[in-house]
C-alpha cells in the first residue's frame, strides 16, 4: 500500500499511485486530509489570535466567540460562492447543492462573508473592528497555507501541464517535465510524484499551484508578524497588507489554475477580478487609516495594554 512518503519510483510514469488523501479510516468513518490540514489551520488561527489578542484589548471569550459565529457563516459562503458561479451544475440537481465530497468551495466567498460578519459581530461586541481585523490577517495567511495542503493531497487546485502546449500538443516529455518539478524546483519526490495524474491532457506533471500559493502565504505570514512587533504600522495596517500580499499572488497564480471560475461568458477569470478589487481596497484602506480614520500606530495599543 502506497503511504504519505513512500512511492515505487519503478513503476511506469501511469502506474504511480497518489498519495492517499485521507488520514486514517475505522469503518465507515474517515478522516480525510483535507479536512484535517483545514482543521489544523483554524487552530493555528485561533491560536495566533488568543495569543496577539490578550496583547491589543480584544478578549479571548469574545475571539472565541467571534470564531463559533462567523466560521460556519464563512464556510456557507465559501459554498454558495463556488455554486453561484458554477450554477450550470447545480441547476438540475439541488440537491447535489449540499454534496462536497467532491470538492466545490472558493476561498473569496468565505472572506467577504467572513468580513461582513466581523463588521457585524464587532458592531454588536462593541469591540473595535480594525483591530479585530489586525488579528484575523495573520490568521487568514496561515490556514490558507495549511488548507492548501488538502488541495494537494486531493489533487486538485493545480496548474497547467509542464512546459505548456505547443501548437496545442503538450511541449515537454514526461522526464523533462520530473526535471523541472525534481531539479529546477527541487521539489521532494512525494511532491514530485503526486503531481503525476490525468487531468486535462492525460497523464502529465501539473504545476504545483497549491504549493506556489502556501508558501507565499507563509513568507506573508512571517512579514505579519516582524510588522506588528515594528513601529512602522498602524492599526488596520495588518489587514491592508493581506489583502494586496495575497491578492496580488493570486491574480498570477490563477493564470495557471485550471479550475478557475468564470463570470458568465466573459471569460474572465472571477479570483482575478476580486484579487484586483481586494488590491484597490487595500490601498484606499491604507489611505483612509492615515487620512480619515487616523488610526494610532500599532505598537500604541501593544503599549495601553501591557500588564
Amino acid at each position: 500500500m502506497t503511504t504519505i512518503m513512500t512511492l515505487v519510483h519503478n513503476l511506469p510514469r501511469s502506474e504511480i499511485e497518489p498519495l492517499r488523501n485521507y488520514l486514517f479510516s475505522v469503518g465507515p468513518f474517515t478522516v480525510y486530509l483535507y479536512s484535517f490540514f483545514i482543521v489544523i489551520g483554524i487552530l493555528c488561527a485561533l491560536g495566533l489570535g488568543l495569543y496577539e489578542g490578550k496583547k491589543i484589548g480584544i478578549k479571548s471569550d469574545d475571539i472565541i466567540d467571534g470564531l463559533i459565529i462567523i466560521l460556519p457563516l464563512a464556510v456557507l459562503g465559501t459554498r454558495l460562492w463556488y455554486v453561484i458561479f458554477e450554477w450550470h451544475r447545480y441547476s438540475s440537481d439541488f440537491w447535489s447543492i449540499f454534496d462536497i465530497r467532491e470538492g466545490g468551495l472558493a476561498i473569496h466567498g468565505g472572506f467577504i462573508t467572513a468580513f461582513v460578519a466581523t463588521i457585524v459581530y464587532t458592531k454588536k461586541r462593541n469591540i473595535d473592528l480594525f483591530r479585530a481585523l489586525d488579528l484575523m490577517a495573520p490568521g487568514f495567511l496561515i490556514a490558507q497555507a495549511l488548507g492548501r495542503w488538502g488541495n494537494f493531497f486531493n489533487q486538485e487546485a493545480h496548474g497547467g501541464v509542464i512546459g505548456g502546449l505547443e501548437n496545442g500538443n503538450v511541449a515537454l516529455n514526461h522526464d523533462a517535465q520530473r526535471d523541472f518539478l525534481s531539479n529546477t524546483l527541487r521539489l521532494p519526490d512525494f511532491i514530485t510524484d503526486n503531481m503525476f495524474f490525468s487531468a486535462d491532457y492525460g497523464w502529465h506533471y501539473y504545476h504545483p499551484t497549491f504549493l506556489y500559493e502556501s508558501l507565499w502565504n507563509i513568507l506573508g505570514l512571517i512579514i505579519v508578524l516582524v510588522l506588528r512587533r515594528t513601529k512602522l504600522i498602524r492599526s488596520g495596517d495588518l489587514i491592508v497588507f493581506y489583502l494586496i500580499w495575497y491578492s496580488a499572488a493570486r491574480f498570477f497564480i490563477e493564470y495557471l489554475r485550471t479550475d478557475a471560475l468564470y463570470i458568465g461568458g466573459t471569460g474572465l477569470r472571477i479570483a482575478q477580478v476580486i484579487s484586483v478589487l481586494m488590491i484597490l481596497g487595500g490601498i484606499a484602506l491604507l489611505l483612509m487609516n492615515r487620512y480619515v480614520f487616523r488610526r494610532k500606530k500599532y505598537y500604541e495599543f501593544l503599549e495601553e495594554n501591557k500588564a
